[in-house]
């Protein structure tokens, strides 16, 4: 049986569970994934830029998505201190377990209908994706998934799980939200920039925006994205 991820030394002491928790606001770097990779030299590169994650996509629906032997080709290339972060969309437990235990996963990153038992049960921490729109209560969210190390705000598409390469209307996020949250939905080097300065996320998403085509990544684009993201956030 796989322990819960929570913190039960604070739920002994009755102490808040979102107390000392990060929020974007407490950070002095907004950090950066770059996700939807296939290649090792699209990772090589975005960690030689300064990115913080990449993420791996096992959904084959996904015209990004990978299998076990390509991700665990794209992390045998990683320097230390890249995180590598497995994306999935109501995984069968079984694949999620093999997909964790042989491509070396980091951290989970969850994009379907999954509840929070089967999200803290996966054994590695995890983030819980957000499709936003109004009538989305982020906040009931944010209690429902106390568990998860942050949100990732995504933009809403009937029929899809992200990868929209649409943004969303920003002024939808609480400012007062209990976890911090990952930005995503159509980020580009043109808005990143504009994005960092308005919502002050904890961390931004690069997926189709730094792209050539769907799972090929464009090196200068990551570049231009990550320097974006940096100017954007002296802006503040």
């Amino acid at each position: 049986m796989i322990p819960k991820l929570t913190d039960t030394a604070s739920e002994d002491r009755g102490l808040d569970p979102y107390a000392g928790r990060l929020t974007a606001g407490a950070v002095a770097r907004t950090r950066v994934k770059v996700c939807g990779l296939t290649r090792p030299e699209d990772a090589l590169a975005a960690a030689r830029f300064g990115a913080d994650a990449i993420g791996l996509i096992f959904y084959p629906p996904s015209p990004r998505g990978v299998d076990i032997d390509v991700a665990r080709k794209v992390r045998e290339v990683l320097p230390p201190f890249v995180t590598v972060v497995g994306v999935f969309v109501n995984p069968q437990a079984d694949f999620l377990q093999q997909a964790i235990r042989e491509a070396w996963l980091d951290l989970v990153q969850f994009h379907g209908n999954e509840p929070p038992e089967f999200c803290e049960a996966c054994g590695r921490p995890y983030v819980k994706a957000v499709r936003v729109r109004e009538g989305v209560d982020l906040h009931q969210v944010a209690r429902r998934y106390s568990s998860a190390r942050a949100l990732m705000l995504d933009s809403f598409e009937p029929g899809k799980h992200g990868g929209t390469g649409k943004t969303f209307d920003w002024s939808l996020i609480s400012r007062d939200l209990e976890l911090p949250f990952i930005l995503a939905g159509g980020l580009t080097p043109e808005n990143v920039a504009d994005a960092v300065a308005s919502v002050s996320p904890f961390a931004v998403d690069a997926n189709g925006g730094v792209e050539a085509s769907p799972g090929i990544k464009d090196h200068a684009k990551i570049e231009a994205f990550i320097r974006e993201v940096n100017r954007g956030q002296t802006s503040q």
